[in-house]
């Protein structure tokens, strides 16, 4: 049991708007900022529900004005969701058409045939569901969060439009589509008369497989790109650059992220980003964030934090001056030939 929060002394900062800038998704009239905050961890129910207000807090002060959610963040699943819906209430209320709230649902969430996958059963009730865990009428954004080649496309779509016109989402979006079937769904979208405006694939400096057609996709199709695991899973930072493996580490707990994918080549490329993230005032994750806004289609990069300190780092690079032609062709030559991230 949560036990009940009183009501919070804390107002969001009057400055806020001022802390980043604000970008159209695609061709919509939708706006951005340019750091987005993920849920998917430090926000579920094994977590300390006090520290994550504390970051969501640090995060709506910061202009990080779009929380993202699935049905099955936690854990447990559904768990992030609620603790975002118990925020909301408590701390947000008055604030709530300031925020942009997306969740998605797609991967697995429970027991049975319709706990999963991309059936019109399953998205609705799974949406229903969702609204219930963060007690609020609508979502902003609802995501298939993948593919379901079980599925017909259309019976996927069709239910991701009736989430609209039935006033459960603003708007919908696809995550972890290839480029062929993302062009395919947004043309069926188009005709129903609800457009994608936004795709969350993974995509970073390690991960290059959406430049192999999906962001020209997304150009062409007019939807915007909120790329998470910016900084695959924490290689893209300081964590690493010693070649040892830190106790809290991702790595260490080896779900995602394996120690054996750390290897001598990598790091040696890991250490040569950094030293051309020093060249241009940036740590290795600003240099990774900084890169990223400035990909095709991309309006937002997607973050995780477990710290304050995080959110502040992230706005930092968003805000830091581009980086040249020359800087950029300097980083696809020393990452030539590396593998994706794992």
């Amino acid at each position: 049991m949560h036990a009940p929060t009183p009501a919070p002394a804390w107002q969001p900062a009057d400055a806020r708007y001022a802390q980043q800038a604000y970008q159209r998704c695609g061709r919509a009239g939708l706006k951005l900022p340019a750091v987005s905050l993920g849920l998917w961890h430090n926000f579920g129910g094994i977590d300390d529900e006090a520290h994550s207000r504390r970051l969501l807090r640090h995060a709506v002060d910061r202009g990080i004005t779009h929380l993202d959610l699935a049905n099955n963040y936690g854990p447990p699943p559904g768990s992030a969701e609620a603790l975002l819906g118990r925020w909301l209430r408590d701390e947000m209320a008055a604030h709530r058409d300031e925020l942009l709230i997306s969740t998605k649902a797609g991967y697995v969430m429970g027991p049975g045939p319709y706990g999963d996958g991309g059936s019109r059963k399953y998205l609705l009730d799974s949406l229903d569901a969702s609204l219930k865990r963060l007690g609020l009428g609508h979502v902003d954004i609802f995501y298939h969060h993948r593919p379901d080649p079980q599925t017909p496309l259309d019976e996927t779509l069709g239910a991701l439009d009736f989430a609209v016109r039935s006033g459960r989402a603003r708007y919908v979006g696809l995550s972890n589509y290839p480029a062929a079937l993302a062009r395919e769904a947004a043309a069926q979208l188009r005709a129903l008369g609800t457009p994608c405006v936004i795709h969350q694939p993974r995509y970073n400096l390690l991960e290059r497989t959406p430049e192999q057609g999906l962001l020209q996709a997304l150009v062409d199709e007019g939807i915007g790109c909120i790329p998470f695991s910016p900084l695959a899973q924490g290689l893209l930072s300081a964590r690493y650059l010693g070649g040892d493996i830190p106790a809290d580490s991702r790595a260490a707990r080896a779900h995602f992220l394996k120690p054996a994918a750390i290897t001598p080549a990598l790091l040696a490329k890991l250490r040569a980003l950094d030293t051309v993230a020093g060249q241009h005032g940036l740590p290795l994750a600003g240099l990774a964030l900084r890169w990223l806004l400035q990909r095709p289609a991309v309006c937002s990069v997607l973050i995780g934090a477990s710290q304050t300190h995080q959110i502040d780092a992230a706005v930092a690079a968003a805000a830091a001056a581009p980086l040249s032609d020359g800087a950029l062709q300097h980083i696809d030559a020393l990452l030539a030939d590396t593998p994706a991230s794992p």
